[in-house]
């Protein structure tokens, strides 16, 4: 005969613990020498240990761990489950586990998916590496800077070695067509860089005379002044497109001193035309002052000949710095647009055509404003609020179109 029982479980009097399963009893164990409450408890606290590790693969799953951990944890908590030493609603702890099973095979067949799409990002990765190096190994090697595209080579391939050792493995039918690609680049480069070094001493030759050339050209500019900036740049441009040689630092030496007197000439030359340009905004900004007084309510015909005259002033006082180019340009824009819009106002105001068509809707609202007076001593007369409101609310909305039609006269 029990002594202590639950809805799940019951001790009886020598402390043998039973669970109750689709009504029948499985003895879980034996707890001796406390009482059966305690007993009962402790077999209770076994189940919850269960209910608190299906709660966890619970959110695991929620927060999508590893799917492979998560099939290794359900089989465990399957196994643990089938007679576990506890006592509660173990019926209901199979049936999460049984529930969140589906949940892991998507998530399984979700890492198989990412897998792919991994598999093609490691192979679309490894064959830019590849495009890389073939279009080094492209290049003309007569303009080839090589120390630095050798480290650019040598980077490609620890970047490379890198995939190969971290990245996910690729199937050899994937991973041989691109390698063979990328290591026929590298074979290609460095045999175009054995080649280059090898004639370097006739190429250090030709590029000596063509940049004695380039230099004496130089020089020759110079007393053109700022004027042969132009020039010199493209003689510029002629020397970074030549092959180093060994006297490049006592020819660039020369070429530099060329450009800086160049350069110095076009420097006093903008300092001048700075002082002009300074002189012509002070010029502009009193045309500014003066514009900016024409009234155009007073006299528009006036108005319109000042403008005028400050017009053909402006474009006589010539340039005036480029930051300031804008300013000066805006503030004389927004005068003439002032009296434009001040003339066109008086066109629509003297034209026949608009005055009739102004004084046809000023009849409508005229007529509309009477109707609206009787209906209104109508409404009051009735002593209705609402019928009162709604004419005051009509009549007043007449008027103020009225007074926006006339002011438009």
């Amino acid at each position: 005969m029990s002594t202590t029982t639950n809805n799940f479980g019951r001790v009886d009097e020598e402390n043998n613990v039973f669970v109750v399963e689709s009504d029948l009893e499985r003895r879980v164990g034996q707890y001796p020498g406390v009482t059966p409450e305690e007993a009962l408890a402790y077999f209770q606290r076994k189940f919850a240990d269960l209910e608190a590790q299906v709660r966890l693969l619970e959110q695991r799953v929620a927060s999508k761990a590893d799917a492979q951990s998560l099939k290794k944890a359900i089989a465990k908590l399957t196994e643990d489950l089938k007679e576990p030493a506890a006592v509660g609603d173990i019926a209901a702890l199979r049936s999460r586990v049984v529930a969140v099973e589906g949940k892991v095979e998507s998530l399984f067949a979700e890492k198989i998916e990412q897998n792919k799409e991994l598999i093609a990002a490691e192979i679309t990765k490894r064959a830019a590496i590849a495009e890389k190096a073939e279009a080094i190994a492209a290049q003309d090697a007569t303009k080839i800077h090589w120390k630095n595209t050798s480290v650019e080579m040598n980077a490609l391939f620890e970047q490379w070695q890198e995939t190969q050792k971290n990245g996910p493995k690729l199937a050899k039918s994937d991973a041989d067509p691109i390698w063979k690609r990328f290591s026929s680049a590298r074979t290609k480069f460095e045999a175009a860089k054995r080649a280059y070094f090898a004639t370097l001493d006739a190429s250090n030759k030709a590029s000596k005379a063509a940049k004695a050339q380039i230099v004496a050209d130089a020089e020759a500019l110079v007393s053109k002044g700022g004027e042969a900036i132009t020039e010199y740049r493209k003689l510029l441009d002629a020397w970074k497109a030549s092959a180093r040689a060994k006297t490049d630092d006592e020819l660039w030496a020369r070429f530099k001193a060329a450009g800086d007197a160049i350069y110095a000439a076009k420097s006093e030359f903008v300092a001048i035309e700075s002082t002009e340009q300074a002189a012509n905004l002070a010029v502009k900004l009193e045309l500014l002052t003066e514009a900016e007084k024409i009234d155009v309510e007073k006299d528009l015909v006036g108005a319109k000949k000042q403008l005028q005259s400050v017009q053909t002033r402006w474009e006589k006082a010539g340039r005036v710095p480029r930051e300031k180019l804008r300013e000066v340009e805006d503030r004389l824009k927004a005068i003439e647009s002032k009296v434009r819009k001040a003339e066109e106002d008086q066109w629509r105001k003297t034209d026949p055509a608009a005055i009739a068509r102004t004084n046809s809707v000023l009849e409508q609202l005229d007529a509309a404003i009477a109707k609206l007076d009787k209906q209104l001593v109508a409404a009051k007369a009735t002593k209705d609020a609402k019928k009162i409101k709604d004419a005051e609310e009509a009549l007043e909305a007449r008027k103020q179109w009225r007074e926006v039609v006339v002011k438009t006269l």
